[in-house]
């Protein structure tokens, strides 16, 4: 069969590039392994309970432009619940919140900051100093510790060890997938400039109220509204090039022609697929195999009452990060997930062991679970979850469109690893889905970021 682009791959970029391309009159086809859509971020149907559950907590924020554009598109935004506050553990106290008060960005968090009884007095100066840094800098300042770790950002500006660990931290590693002393300085820069500082509604977060397998379910039918194809199960094997440009996909069920190609897979998929005329003809495709990856592990708790009284709560200074209620069913038995980021010293660990490190933090966070004992228990491995954005990482991003001097320019490249200028989140994602469609079709492109706000501006933060 033939197309007017092939896009492989039915992840989050993938999604977004079909839709895009779809919308400008042109009839995509999309190759997927699986059954399924949503890459890295879907649900499936676990084998022993029967519960439809999330591979991993995925998080939308109000700086998320493009998700939530994509979202609109798929007319699936009322299934987001949003979440103006953040609750941090503080044991035995009740949870710190952490709100938008009334003063405008870059000050809105202020009062509930000063509130916070995790952070002592000099904990919290300290954190202001590096605040207003980070606006005094600018977006392009950041780009000045490109190659440093974020943790020399911290040391340099004379963060204490407690701020570092019980703040700093858990927002760094949730965000980057890396720990402050690994990740490219820009990367955890950006978080806190634009998720923190820029807006009142930058930090908002977003949560899905229903399987993330459920936010895609319309998009079928708006690309067979175009004469466009959705194809899961069936498995992209190379990607047809005759020289000088591709011509194809082929597949497990023969060859799919299309007049350009996306590709929407991750990079070692894709570093699989290209064969070595087409790497000598593309620079963006010669250094596929040096990028690092870094595992995110996902923990489902299953408690026989309701344990956890916040929508979600931080868990500074633990090993598990963050638990998110994902609901209680009609026997007052609770959902908990519990998400451990960077988390490559838990990947060689059995699920018993797993289990009991993560209700040992359970327990410590929420009090009711203290002498309880989930009654199920299910641990998701993502060990490839994200690109590692440590120094260097910026250097082997490739654009959607091939380099000035010289590429195949019916190859399109899209996924969170790209250059989108974010970190490794479907925000990214789905901007590089955009791109790569804007670059096929000469139409659209990625969404306006929020705009930062004047106070904001006047002291630096633009």
């Amino acid at each position: 069969m033939s197309a007017d682009v092939v896009v492989i791959g039915g992840g989050i970029a993938g999604i977004a590039a079909a839709l895009r391309v779809a919308e400008s009159g042109r009839r995509p086809v999309v190759i997927e392994t699986r059954r399924k859509l949503g890459g890295r971020a879907t649900s499936f149907v676990d084998p022993r309970s029967g519960q439809v559950l999330d591979n991993c907590q995925h998080v939308a924020m109000g700086c998320c432009t493009n998700l939530l554009d994509l979202y609109r598109r798929l007319g699936v935004l009322e299934r987001i619940d949003w979440h103006p506050v953040t609750w941090w553990a503080h044991p035995p106290h009740e949870p710190d919140r952490l709100e938008a008060g009334w003063l405008p960005a870059p000050g809105q968090f202020t009062g509930s900051f000063l509130r916070m009884r995790l952070l002592t007095l000099k904990d919290k100066l300290a954190v202001a100093r590096a605040m207003w840094r980070l606006m005094r800098m600018g977006f392009a300042g950041r780009l000045a510790w490109r190659g440093r770790t974020f943790g020399a950002f911290l040391q340099a500006t004379g963060q204490t060890p407690r701020a570092r660990e019980m703040f700093w931290e858990p927002v760094v590693v949730s965000a980057c997938n890396l720990p402050s002393d690994q990740v490219d300085a820009p990367f955890a820069m950006q978080v806190f400039q634009e998720g923190f500082l820029g807006h009142r509604f930058a930090s908002a977060m977003g949560l899905s109220t229903v399987p993330l397998l459920q936010l895609y379910d319309p998009a079928e039918a708006m690309l067979a509204k175009v004469g466009g194809q959705l194809r899961l199960g069936v498995s992209a094997q190379s990607i047809a090039f005759d020289g000088r440009r591709v011509t194809g996909v082929v597949t497990d069920e023969g060859l799919v022609e299309g007049a350009a190609v996306i590709s929407a897979v991750p990079f070692d998929r894709l570093d699989r697929l290209c064969s070595p005329a087409m790497k000598s003809a593309d620079r963006r495709l010669q250094r596929l195999g040096e990028i690092q990856v870094s595992p995110i592990l996902g923990v489902h708790l299953n408690y026989p009452v309701r344990v956890l009284e916040t929508p979600h709560l931080v868990l500074p200074g633990r090993g598990t990060q963050w638990l998110f209620d994902k609901g209680t069913d009609g026997a007052g038995r609770q959902h908990v997930h519990a998400v451990i980021s960077g988390a490559a010293a838990w990947m060689d660990l059995d699920e018993a062991e797993i289990g009991r490190r993560v209700h040992a933090d359970v327990a410590w966070a929420c009090p009711r679970a203290a002498g309880l004992e989930p009654t199920e228990i299910r641990s998701v491995k993502e060990r490839r979850a994200t690109f590692a954005a440590v120094p260097g990482f910026a250097a082997l991003r490739p654009g959607a469109r091939p380099d000035p001097r010289g590429g195949i320019d019916n190859l399109l490249l899209a996924g969170d690893w790209c250059d989108t200028g974010w970190p490794a989140t479907m925000e990214g994602a789905v901007r590089s889905g955009y791109a790569a469609a804007a670059a096929v079709t000469g139409q659209g492109g990625p969404e306006a970021d929020l705009p930062v706000a004047p106070l904001a501006r006047l002291v630096g933060l633009r």
